[in-house]
């Protein structure tokens, strides 16, 4: 044997060991990969991450709506994923709708957006927001914030306004109008909300309210229709179709609501809303009432609710009301 045809010998050896070492290596490399623990609470892929329901999940949009009682009943609410109960100027309140799995042909009323709702709908990513305005200095922070801010004025052919009622509680917004004007809007991720049975413990409720200084929120259990029941100041919330509003999961968060450096009109201070940190909650599902701590590390990050015991608090699937309350 020459020394040529050895040493040829000795290196088709050395390669094939080391082929074999690569392939297992992948092989052991799948594996741990395939075996890696996902988080058994975080919904499937085609359910979505924002109600635990399977659902075609579109471009995340939120609305701004108008709650005063003029602009009351309300359109297309009922169809938003997660609707976010919001303290503004002089203890009124606003509300935010959240689509994605459906969108209705228009909504409202539209009403202004604040400061706070930014830091709120960081966890989404990049969403489209549509509103009826803001004063000039905050417009300026809107437009530099990562949100699709695509207001009245910006985007006028997306909003009209109705003659059933009286100004300006009667503006209203064309959702897919607003994402097509927003086509890199970003679709839903988990943002920290879990769904499955309800757990044991919890006090038996029936009704619970949060009050701001010129606002009430009432949540009263239906054993017959198996959900919260919402009324507004006293009155029954209602959808322009006369339905009830109202959830399975009803979500009380307590934060924080100091003076915003921003005023109304009027001179009051606009509340801002503290979502990054940590507090308690009440979380209302089935006819009870369950005491749950809430944490929010950043503003690109999601909230997760945690029992007493340490255990992510689950939600009934289906649309979730997120209620801001003082601390």
């Amino acid at each position: 044997m020459t020394a040529r045809s050895a040493g040829a010998r000795r290196r088709t050896r050395i390669g094939t060991r080391l082929l074999a070492t690569v392939a297992v290596g992948a092989l052991t490399m799948g594996a741990a990969q395939e075996s890696a623990p996902a988080d058994p609470g975080a919904p499937p892929r085609d359910r979505s991450p924002f109600t635990g329901v399977s659902a075609d999940q579109g471009p995340v949009l939120a609305v701004k709506f108008d709650n005063a009682r003029m602009a009351r009943p309300h359109t297309g609410l009922a169809q938003a994923d997660i609707v976010y109960v919001e303290k503004v100027e002089g203890g009124m309140s606003r509300l935010m709708g959240v689509y994605s799995s459906r969108l209705p042909q228009y909504v409202g009323p539209v009403r202004s957006a604040r400061e706070s709702d930014v830091e709120l709908l960081r966890q989404f990513g990049r969403p489209a927001l549509a509103y009826s305005g803001v004063r000039s200095s905050l417009n300026k922070m809107l437009k530099r914030s990562p949100l699709y801010v695509r207001s009245h004025g910006r985007l006028p052919g997306a909003y009209f306004r109705s003659g059933s009622r009286p100004a300006p509680h009667n503006l209203f917004v064309r959702p897919r109008s607003v994402l097509r004007s927003a086509p890199k809007a970003d679709h839903p991720t988990d943002i920290g909300f879990r769904f499955g049975r309800a757990p044991a413990g919890g006090s038996p409720a029936s009704v619970r309210t949060v009050r701001y200084a010129s606002a009430s929120h009432t949540f009263r259990w239906s054993p017959q229709e198996r959900r919260w029941l919402a009324s507004f100041d006293g009155a029954p919330a209602r959808s322009t179709s006369g339905s009830r509003l109202g959830a399975k999961t009803i979500v009380i968060q307590y934060v924080d609501m100091p003076p915003s450096r921003y005023k109304d009109v009027n001179g009051a201070a606009t509340p801002y809303i503290k979502t990054i940190g940590s507090g308690r909650a009440t979380v209302l599902r089935g006819g009870k009432a369950y005491k749950t701590r809430w944490k929010r590390s950043s503003a690109t990050g999601g909230t997760t609710f945690t029992r007493p015991n340490g255990e992510r608090m689950p939600f009934a699937p289906g649309q979730v009301w997120m209620v801001f309350a003082d601390r």
